[in-house]
């Protein structure tokens, strides 16, 4: 009996040792924080529920300069089964939404006042799961990183791999996956083509759509400067600098520049609206974008340098007066297989309208496996 009372104790103290002696997993890109039950609607007065099982969720990602953070996203997954094998995923980045927390896609469709809903509802009623990041500091403490593009593709990415990981999701780490975006979003999607082979390899990404791309940052903020949508502009700056420290944006600015940038600093995209028809002139008494800071931190940002892996859907409105459409020669040029669409869109936001529905039936098509031609 005492020989079996000290075999027992031994096995236990070294349990415990063993249980001391292991450390914790470290935190990883695409972990799951919290994943809490959500309900999504289409109308404003929570109007419409979306017929989906739906979470809010925290997840694990990284930042512009390498150090983990902590991202918000929501992920919705139909509530039929799949019936063609593993239900395919897609990571929809979205197009800007502001600088304020209350103006992160989350918070929208829970109170049923986001727009881009009717595009994702086109993947929904085909069985697809999606994620939708709320980008860093949209939505969890903290500036957002507003035009980061190396952050933004970090977190579209880091939402596909989140997905998998929520409980009662259903869903698989070898899922066919897809990332789409317009605007804003259209340079996180292509962030999160550039970035995937090296950062998120394990994901099977089989096409990415892109709209509306503001590929070079420094280019558009020179085309913005004095226009009615200066205030994109502006935003720009705030969010590299809530990424990049060292660019120290408020020590440049004079007093009515710091005034209006912390006014923006909460606000949502229509209220950017205030900044319009001022220039980077009239914030800072230096010239910008010519310091040598701003200069690198720009071209660190500015889409293009490096080819995807998988084929590209690339659309723009010809009447787009935001940005323009530099990225299709340098994937081209870089042997990227890319299906350019020009569209008769007039302006930006028509832009998306026109070729979301086109850009959707080309990614399912490479969900379904079937290869994609271009038109370089």
């Amino acid at each position: 009996m005492t020989f079996r009372v000290r075999v027992s104790m031994s096995v236990i103290l070294l349990s415990i040792m063993s249980l001391i002696a292991t450390p914790a997993r470290a935190a990883t890109p695409g972990d799951v924080v919290s994943a809490q039950p959500t309900t999504v609607y289409l109308l404003p007065g929570r109007l419409l529920e979306v017929p989906v099982n739906a979470w809010h969720v925290l997840y694990r990602s990284t930042s512009a300069t390498g150090s983990l953070n902590t991202v918000s996203g929501t992920l919705l997954v139909p509530k039929g089964r799949y019936p063609f094998g593993t239900r395919p995923i897609v990571g929809y980045a979205v197009g800007t939404h502001g600088l304020g927390d209350q103006c992160a896609p989350s918070a929208a469709m829970s109170q049923g006042r986001e727009a881009e809903l009717a595009l994702v509802s086109l993947f929904l009623l085909k069985g697809f799961a999606v994620a939708m990041t709320d980008y860093e500091g949209l939505g969890t403490p903290g500036p957002h990183t507003y035009m980061a593009g190396i952050s933004q593709g970090h977190a579209v990415l880091d939402s596909i791999r989140a997905a998998t990981r929520v409980p009662g999701s259903g869903l698989s780490s070898r899922a066919p996956v897809a990332v789409m975006g317009y605007s804003q979003g259209g340079a996180s999607a292509g962030w999160a083509a550039q970035l995937q082979p090296a950062y998120a390899p394990e994901l099977r990404l089989k096409g990415v759509a892109a709209g509306g791309v503001p590929a070079d940052l420094h280019a558009v903020a020179n085309h913005l400067d004095g226009g009615d949508d200066f205030g994109l502009a502006a935003a720009a700056g705030v969010g590299l600098d809530a990424a990049y420290p060292e660019l120290g944006l408020e020590a440049d600015l004079n007093d009515r520049g710091r005034a209006l940038l912390a006014d923006a600093a909460d606000d949502c995209v229509g209220d950017l609206d205030r900044l319009a028809g001022l220039r980077f002139s009239d914030l800072s008494p230096i010239d910008l974008l010519g310091q040598p800071k701003w200069q690198a931190r720009l071209a660190e940002n500015r889409l293009g340098s490096a080819a995807p892996q998988v084929p590209m859907f690339l659309y723009h409105g010809t009447g787009d007066e935001i940005v323009g459409s530099t990225l299709r020669s340098a994937y081209c040029r870089a042997g990227v297989t890319v299906r350019w669409v020009s569209l008769p869109a007039p302006d930006h936001v028509t832009g998306a309208v026109e070729g979301g529905p086109l850009a959707i039936e080309w990614l399912a098509l490479r969900m379904y496996g079937l290869p994609a031609s271009g038109n370089c």
